[in-house]
């Protein structure tokens, strides 16, 4: 099984280079270490590449170090990296400690950001809403980290590219999720999304119209439930109704249709993302008493603070609780209960990013990527993220003043 991401793992072959010239190395050749260290499985089960991406990297000149049992969760054996030419390290320090570029899935914690060393390339979430705060931040500055994050690397048009798949994932699982929670024995209603012959399907409200949101509707639509999706934007709306054919109803998100629409809905799927924002407060605990009891919120913006004022994020290991009698499930990283396939779909993402800073140099590599340089968070001991900064209240620098 091989997926390919929009390079085709096309990886162009370099040669030998010092690290301490990675971040300048201009047309140069190089070869780089990569370190993927082990995340917390009991949160994060995804791993950034796949065994097959580390072959391509491996075999063009680069090495590539993993930490024992990093691919683990996602059922990748040690030797699946090893035999297509990873280092497997025993100590995640030493990843950390010896590695030119981290890939990560999870936030680093601030044991790992205390291994780092000085201009280090780190791409990995930051979950900069919810977990990404200020102390947090000021640390890798002081480490003088340059660190990429997957939720703020954006096209011009406002795609982003290393969200998406993960996105796409979520929006699925929200529907099979939302359906297991409906259940009598799971604390739902006991309704089945789908209905059967002459009994109503179930009603499923999709707040948002962008990637997850298209992606719970078509397996609501593929269950047979009725689907409602709201979003803000016509154009976007009237692309969807095209797409199902009639399927679906869309409707302009305001307090009104909101209301209008929960008060009949069966579960509701949070979809809403504004990129480098927290999500707005769409439903708020007064409105949840419109709801019918048991009826199940999926709220997958929780990564952005989520847009239900009753939501909180949860885990895989417990991943739902009741707030006036309707089951909220906030788990703040959807994918992970799924790795094998998400390691895949991230890796389509991952790679050619990977790809870039590995044969150019970081420096090189953002300056041609208008999306890459977005997602840089720090660099130079200075934030360079303009919603981080106003996220946090505090002033950024322009990454082109420093790349100069």
């Amino acid at each position: 099984m091989e997926n390919k991401g929009k390079s085709g793992f096309n990886i162009h072959k370099e040669g030998l280079m010092p690290q301490e010239e990675m971040l300048e190395v201009g047309n140069k050749k190089m070869h780089l270490k990569i370190g993927i260290p082990s995340e917390n499985h009991e949160v994060e089960s995804r791993v950034p590449l796949t065994p097959e991406a580390v072959e391509i990297l491996t075999g063009h000149g680069h090495e590539v170090r993993l930490e024992a049992g990093a691919g683990k969760a996602a059922n990748y054996l040690d030797t699946d990296y090893s035999e297509r030419g990873g280092i497997i390290c025993d100590q995640r320090k030493e990843v950390f400690a010896t590695s030119d570029v981290l890939l990560k899935v999870s936030p680093p914690t601030p044991n790992e950001i205390g291994w780092m060393k000085e201009r280090q390339v780190l791409l990995s979430s930051f979950q900069v809403f919810t977990h990404c705060k200020e102390k947090y931040i000021r640390s890798l500055m002081q480490k003088k980290v340059t660190a990429i994050a997957y939720e703020t690397v954006r096209h011009k048009d406002g795609y982003l590219p290393l969200l998406a798949p993960m996105s796409a994932v979520a929006g699925r699982m929200s529907i099979q999720v939302g359906a297991h929670f409906l259940e009598k024995e799971a604390g739902g209603r006991g309704v089945l999304l789908g209905g059967v012959d002459d009994v109503e399907p179930g009603h499923v409200v999709i707040l948002g119209s962008g990637t997850v949101g298209s992606n719970a509707a078509q397996m609501a639509v593929g269950l047979g439930a009725k689907v409602t999706v709201l979003g803000r934007n016509s154009k976007r709306l009237a692309e969807l109704e095209s797409l199902f054919q009639g399927k679906i109803k869309t409707r302009q998100t305001n307090r009104q249709n909101i209301e209008e629409e929960i008060s009949r809905v069966d579960l509701v799927i949070g979809a809403v993302l504004v990129p480098g924002a927290k999500a707005p407060k769409l439903i708020t605990r007064e409105m949840l008493s419109l709801m019918q009891k048991g009826s199940v919120i999926v709220d997958v913006s929780i990564d952005q603070g989520g847009c239900v004022e009753t939501s909180r994020p949860t885990k895989h290991s417990d991943p739902v609780y009741e707030v006036d009698g309707i089951i909220h499930y906030c788990v703040a990283n959807m994918p992970g209960a799924v790795p094998r396939t998400s390691t895949f779909a991230l890796t389509n993402a991952t790679l050619d990013y990977a790809h870039a800073i590995a044969n150019k140099g970081f420096a090189r590599a953002t300056k041609e990527d208008p999306a890459l340089k977005e997602g840089v968070n720090t660099y130079g001991g200075k934030l360079t993220n303009r919603e981080v900064a106003l996220a946090q209240e505090r002033d950024f620098t322009d990454i082109d003043k420093l790349l100069k």
